[in-house]
């Protein structure tokens, strides 16, 4: 039976916080433009740098995934009840597993949460200014 292993534990919590990091540096943005422009391009930087890395991890998995549902017609073998080879189950219970275990929902949630709170920051603050 063919073994599917996802990247290193270790890995995979590096990157998860690489995107929290990025996402952090991208909203924290908002409040550097009061202080600092050299703050404002570090933090994009960061962010930018850190996007990229989170987002080429992201889709080499999502590639990985797809790939071995396609070559392995798994999903026309369940839909059609075929049977399904060893290997078949081994794929399956590979990208099972790796659903189970991504991270990848949690740094929705934190870019989610940093967006809002970046963006009622800049609401906050614009009207202040505005009233000014």
């Amino acid at each position: 039976m063919l073994r599917y292993k996802t990247s290193k534990h270790f890995y995979r919590l590096l990157v998860f916080w690489v995107g929290i990091i990025a996402t952090f540096a991208y909203r924290i943005i908002v409040i550097l433009n009061q202080y600092s422009k050299a703050w404002v391009e570090i933090a994009w930087y960061i962010g930018t740098i850190g996007f990229i890395w989170y987002f080429a991890h992201r889709y080499r998995v999502e590639n990985k995934r797809e790939k071995l549902i396609v070559e392995k017609k798994l999903g026309y073998k369940i839909h059609h009840k075929k049977k399904l080879s060893d290997e078949d189950r081994a794929a399956l219970v590979y990208i099972l597993r790796a659903l189970r275990s991504s991270k990848a929902r949690w740094n929705y949630i934190v870019i989610f949460v940093f967006s809002v709170l970046a963006l009622v920051y800049a609401v906050v603050n614009d009207v202040l200014m505005w009233l000014n």
